[in-house]
């Protein structure tokens, strides 16, 4: 291909995002070109914008990386020898897809033991945009997918609205909740109701658990939480102190605690009072705390006399992408998925879409690379 295509390049904390224009590629043998329709502001990369989690590579301000992973888009070129998506439904230019915003080599220890869909050579902030193909994150025009990748059709009745957050929030929130074996009978308990913390509502209670609790204090999101089905929530303003929501969790579960506690915040502070929540035998889902060089005292005592469990997760298995895609679908219309996203951009505009999120005022912020 001889067009190009932008690019909304990251150079450091806070600093406005700069709007590039790169050679489109076409796209190698096993490889695809994807034509970006939408991408969201995760929570992860507000960190990054932050400063908080480190995507510099090493680099000093201002660098040169590309951003985002929540996203969907339609199919521009196949390369050779691709012909069906990763569920072995044909594919062709102009079907909608989704696909996994991370790679995983195979064959590495962490990949042939099959226990964690963190590969130790998988790629998830790339190379800088200056290098080919270019279009390797979510905040571009284009998307270039190396041989191998994972990626399914989207089904025609879900909307690019439901579709781009399923390849981040919806499919980690499934893969957590498996790990944890989630089922009937259990108590779970929702630390931060964010883009993950809503999605984890749908699950569980797709999953037949007995009760969520949800633990936020914006009214916007302990609003949604109970639209989504929460059981109870509970307002941190209103229990301000550590102590007295591990006392509020404990007397909505008849004294036992919760049998799971999902950390959503991504803030080292919450991980000692959501392990208090923990009935003996519970399972602490640590999913958001992806930041590094934060630390947390925790009395390990809590975790050898209650017999419970820690479980870091970061990413999710192929079938977790399946099965968001297959619960939007089919239960669309139980849950306002639609509301989780409340605003949109233009990608231009993403400077301003990240500054206002992180103010608090945008639940989750949507960029449309192709202005209208």
């Amino acid at each position: 291909m001889q067009e190009s295509g932008q690019v909304a390049v990251f150079r450091g904390t806070r600093i406005p995002f700069e709007i590039r224009e790169f050679p489109v590629p076409d796209p190698g043998p096993g490889a695809i070109l994807i034509k970006i329709t939408m991408a969201n502001v995760c929570g992860s990369d507000l960190h990054a914008w932050r400063g908080e989690y480190d995507v510099s590579g090493g680099q000093s301000q201002p660098f040169s990386r590309s951003l985002g992973h929540e996203m969907t888009g339609i199919i521009v070129k196949l390369g050779e020898g691709v012909h069906t998506d990763s569920a072995d439904q044909p594919l062709n230019p102009g079907d909608r897809v989704v696909y996994r915003y991370f790679t995983a080599c195979g064959h590495c220890r962490a990949c042939l033991r099959g226990r964690t869909p963190r590969c130790t050579n998988g790629l998830r902030f790339r190379y800088p945009p200056e290098q080919y193909p270019h279009f390797n994150a979510a905040y571009g025009q284009y998307y270039y997918l190396t041989p191998n990748h994972v990626i399914y059709k989207v089904p025609d009745n879900v909307s690019d609205d439901l579709a781009a957050p399923a390849n981040c929030a919806l499919s980690q929130v499934i893969y957590s909740l498996e790990q944890a074996q989630a089922g009937l009978n259990d108590h779970v308990v929702i630390q931060g109701a964010g883009g993950l913390g809503i999605n984890a509502i749908a699950v569980a209670r797709e999953m037949g658990v007995a009760q969520i609790i949800v633990i936020d204090g914006i009214d916007e999101r302990l609003e949604l939480s109970r639209e989504f089905g929460a059981d109870q929530c509970i307002d941190i303003r209103e229990y301000p102190k550590p102590e007295s929501r591990v006392r509020r969790v404990r007397e909505l579960t008849d004294g036992a605690g919760a049998d799971i506690v999902m950390e959503l915040v991504g803030h080292p502070r919450v991980v000692p009072e959501g392990l208090e929540m923990l009935s003996p035998g519970g399972t602490y889902l640590e999913v958001g705390n992806i930041n590094q060089n934060l630390y947390q005292e925790i009395d390990l005592s809590v975790l050898v006399h209650g017999g419970k469990s820690l479980l870091g997760i970061m990413w999710y298995d192929p079938e977790s992408l399946l099965k968001a895609l297959q619960l939007l679908s089919t239960r669309q219309n139980q849950y306002p998925f639609h509301k989780i996203l409340s605003h949109r951009y233009p990608l231009s505009e993403i400077t301003t879409a990240f500054q206002e999120q992180d103010k608090g005022h945008v639940q989750r912020a949507a960029l449309l690379p192709w202005d209208e």
